[in-house]
Parts: structure tokens; C-alpha cells; sequence
């Protein structure tokens, strides 16, 4: 277990360091930041003094390391429009991100998992296509259409929850609710394909001979074994929500992290830029790393691949 965790560690700080990489290329290839800074009104001579003021004229390498090794420390830098630290205007909206993030994987899980086991055990009955048909519709529906179609239903003709903005509990219903409507398909047919590998094998046709309950079949001998790809797969999802909170932050106005990288795109505060992709990638792969550890747990054969 020891080897093999060091092994995806290695691997898991391999693909930071790309990542770190790439987020410090990707904004210099944008364009000249110093150009972007001073604004469309500057003057040559605004252009260098900002450009020095950043240490924007000194060569790329030398840049990407001194950044690489203030990343390293958490040191992300300051903020252009905010005027403060990228590290705590972060650490401050990173709360709202998770929050949602967590909250539209739990809906997720609770719709598409009990629908993937149902649509297992009636395979090919109007049960299992009703199901698929809903994942097919999930699959197709953009998720800000979804997200303006539920504050116009819930929000203004039902007042039943508030339509943007960050608060209690309530705030986070309908953004999470279109969060997770964009990975219930997923789950739902991994769920549904792994229970139905899961219920022809041998070893639940011996349960089945030994009288065990239908339901000691399904969950304890069935769903185990199915759930290996799902863990998997719920991790990506969860990394894909924190991801995609960008734009399901903007449309609810949630003052997340999301908000805040689309609030510096707009004002080009390339290091919040910079900083909010490396964060969230960051948060993706240890996602990714939990994932396998607990696949690990679940099925021990894997420690040895």
C-alpha cells in the first residue's frame, strides 16, 4: 500500500509542476501584460514604467522561476483591481466554491446512484430506458439555460428560494441542483453498467444459493464491486463542478472563487487568473488522489497495478 501510494504521489506532483507550468505560460501568451495593465489610453513610456513596476522586462525564465518558487510558498503575489493579497482574496471565497461544489455532488449521488441500481435490476424494462432517457437530457442540457430556466420557475414566480447571491443554506439549492444535472448522467450509467456486470458474476449467483436477501445482494455483494469505477468518477466529476463554478457562479452571483476569476478576466488581474487555475487544478488532482486511494481500499488488487 506504501508503494503504491508513493507512486500516485509521484505522479500527482509531476502533473502540479505541468500544471504550474502551464498556468504562468498561458497568461504571457495572452499578449503583452504590460500593454493590458496599462489600459488601451497608455502612453509608451506608462507601458514601460509598468512594465519595470512588475518586473515584467526582465527574461521569461527568470520570471516563471521566481513565480515558481513564491507558488510554492503560497505566495501568489498582489492583486491589480483589489489591491490586496491573491493568497487571501483565495482563501476567502474558496469556502463558497467547495460548499457548492460538495453540495451539487451530494445531489448528484443521491439521484443518480438509487437510478443506476434501479435501472440495473430491470435492465431493458421502460424503467432502465426512462432512466437512460434522463441522462440522455442531462447529458444535452447547457447548464446556464438550466440555471436561468430555475430562477425564473423557483426564484420568481414560486419565491420558493432566492435567485442569486451568497448566504444560508438556501442559496446553494438551485446552483447545486444545476451542478449536479451535469454529472447524474455519468454516474448514472457507470452505476447502471457496473451493477449489471456485478449481478451476472459467479459470486452473486453463490449468494443467491446460499438464500442471502436480495438487498444483502444488491449493496453489500453488488454495489461494492460496482462502485470502484464510480469513485473515480465522482472525484473527476467533483473536480469538473469546482471547475465549472465559473460560470454558475457568475449566473447566481455567488461570490466564489469562480466570481472572482470571471471579476479579474474582465479586469486582466492576471495573477488572480493564475492563481485561481493553479488553485483549482491543484484541487482536481488531490481529488484524483483520493480517488485512487480509495479504489485501493475497495479492491485490494489494485495497490499491485
Amino acid at each position: 500500500m506504501l508503494r503504491f501510494l508513493l507512486r500516485r504521489l509521484a505522479v500527482a506532483l509531476l502533473v502540479a509542476l505541468t500544471v504550474l507550468t502551464l498556468s504562468f505560460l498561458l497568461t504571457r501568451l495572452s499578449g503583452d501584460l504590460a500593454i493590458s495593465i496599462a489600459g488601451p489610453n497608455a502612453t509608451q513610456e506608462d507601458v514601460d514604467i509598468i512594465r519595470r513596476a512588475y518586473g515584467l522586462n526582465r527574461p521569461l525564465t527568470q520570471q516563471y522561476l521566481d513565480w515558481l518558487v513564491r507558488a510554492v510558498q503560497g505566495d501568489f503575489g498582489d492583486s491589480f483591481f483589489f489591491k490586496d493579497r491573491v493568497a487571501k482574496l483565495i482563501a476567502s471565497r474558496l469556502p463558497i466554491t467547495m460548499t457548492l461544489g460538495l453540495v451539487g455532488l451530494a445531489i448528484a449521488l443521491v439521484v443518480s446512484l438509487p437510478l443506476g441500481i434501479i435501472a440495473a435490476v430491470r435492465e431493458n424494462s421502460w424503467v432502465d430506458r426512462s432512466v437512460m432517457m434522463v441522462a440522455l437530457i442531462g447529458q444535452a442540457m447547457p447548464s446556464f439555460w438550466l440555471g436561468l430556466i430555475l430562477m425564473v420557475v423557483l426564484g420568481l414566480n414560486l419565491g420558493w428560494l432566492p435567485i442569486s447571491g451568497t448566504g444560508g443554506w438556501e442559496y446553494y439549492v438551485m446552483p447545486g441542483i444545476v451542478l449536479a444535472f451535469s454529472a447524474i448522467p455519468s454516474l448514472m450509467r457507470l452505476t447502471r453498467s457496473g451493477m449489471i456486470e456485478a449481478l451476472s458474476s459467479d459470486y452473486i449467483r453463490t449468494a443467491r444459493a446460499k438464500g442471502l436477501s436480495r438487498l444483502s445482494i444488491l449493496v453489500k455483494h453488488g454495489f461494492r464491486n460496482a462502485a470502484i469505477p464510480v469513485v473515480s468518477i465522482a472525484a473527476v466529476q467533483l473536480g469538473f463542478m469546482l471547475g465549472g463554478s465559473i460560470v454558475i457562479e457568475s449566473v447566481f452571483a455567488m461570490h466564489g472563487v469562480g466570481y472572482l476569476a470571471w471579476e479579474s478576466i474582465g479586469k486582466n488581474d492576471f495573477p488572480v487568473v493564475q492563481a485561481v487555475v493553479l488553485v483549482l487544478a491543484l484541487l482536481y488532482i488531490a481529488l484524483t488522489l483520493l480517488a485512487d486511494m480509495l479504489n485501493a481500499v475497495l479492491d485490494p488488487r489494485l495497490r499491485s497495478a
